[in-house]
């Protein structure tokens, strides 16, 4: 898929989503800094939220359980003092894109997506419970926009119906692996997930990281991870049900620092042999020697042989083929045997397969 300019692939460096979320506590103000913070952190985007308390709770909604924790009372209460208007987000998003960061928004409610529309979203985002939610799904989709879907608390059957809904969105598609508990305990990180997710898709997969450790991205990455999602905050002390479970600053700057090097010590996504190996390469793999003093015409007997540094003589795999031979010339004991030593049996190999030591 692709992001603004950015293309995000399976193999790509990570792509570090700095989530505002509500930590903002509803200020306009604070948002616009937490966008500094973000860009001075290193992250590729922010996210906010976009929601209207009275279209999204319903007269029976309840608070989850670590909004409860957090101090909340009152789901409703709760939402109407961390919302945004929309022409709130519209200045963090022009900001955004003055930083050279890009901005995405997460959608709540399928009547809201028209309006948001309208602003220069970069993406869209879906929050995990919306992963069924067949109508948001379908009005982002309609966007034209890429689109990011998380999968916390989700079976896998259910993100297989979502992906077969979002069909029509190959190409601008990515899927976040998720755990819906904040923060996450390292131990239910659940970074697997990362890979039967890849299984199920060509679309790139991320991790949407609630955990509290610093490295839990850098692991993420190692997994396969292209697109992470970390909280951000600009004070883990806050009053607020997000607060505990994110990053300050200087947090996300590690965040994003550790990520990175992660993907830079992966390298090629498969076996090559690096060019500072070669060296060690040709002088600890080990070739055919002789044992012992051999005469020209001599039988090659088994005990003639033996393997021997450096690995530029013959393959040591090519041992009972030299058995069928003779020796051409006398070859003293502990020289490597070299093409034309031995008058019959299979072509020599050189630079040949073995183990280093």
């Amino acid at each position: 898929m692709r992001i603004g300019s950015t293309e995000i692939t399976r193999f790509s460096p990570p792509y570090v989503i700095a989530e505002l979320g509500v930590n903002h506590d509803g200020s306009a103000a604070r948002a616009l800094e937490m966008t500094h913070a973000a860009a001075r952190a290193g992250a590729s985007a922010v996210k906010l939220q976009c929601f209207e308390t009275d279209r999204l709770m319903s007269r029976d909604s309840e608070l989850a359980p670590y909004q409860a924790r957090a101090g909340e009372t009152d789901p409703r209460a709760m939402l109407r003092r961390l919302e945004l208007s929309m022409s709130d987000m519209e200045r963090v998003v022009s900001l955004a894109h003055e930083l050279g960061l890009h901005a995405i928004v997460t959608v709540f409610s399928a009547e809201l997506v028209p309006a948001a529309a309208r602003l220069a979203w970069d993406a869209f985002k879906t929050a995990s419970p919306d992963l069924i939610n067949l109508p948001l799904l379908g009005a982002l989709a309609g966007t034209g926009r890429p689109l990011i879907v998380s999968t916390g608390a989700a079976r896998m059957e259910e993100v297989a119906r979502a992906l077969a809904w979002l069909g029509a969105c190959r190409g601008r598609l990515a899927l976040l692996q998720c755990v819906s508990d904040y923060p996450a305990r390292e131990e239910e990180a659940s970074l697997g997930g990362i890979a039967a997710l890849a299984a199920m898709t060509d679309a790139p997969v991320g991790y949407s990281d609630h955990t509290e450790a610093p490295d839990t991205g850098a692991l993420a990455v190692a997994a396969g991870a292209t697109i992470l999602e970390k909280h951000l905050t600009h004070n883990r002390r806050a009053r607020g049900p997000d607060h505990a479970a994110s990053v300050d600053e200087a947090g996300l700057a590690e965040y994003v620092r550790l990520a990175r090097r992660a993907h830079a010590m992966l390298g090629a996504r498969t076996k090559v042999v690096l060019e500072r190996e070669e060296a060690v390469r040709r002088v600890s793999r080990q070739s055919l020697a002789t044992g012992r003093d051999v005469r020209a015409g001599e039988a090659v007997q088994a005990g003639d042989l033996t393997c021997m540094r450096p690995g530029t003589g013959l393959a040591p795999e090519r041992l009972a083929s030299l058995l069928s031979g003779r020796w051409a010339r006398d070859v003293a004991r502990g020289t490597l045997i070299r093409e034309g030593d031995v008058t019959s049996g299979s072509a020599p190999q050189v630079g040949h397969e073995g183990d280093d030591a």
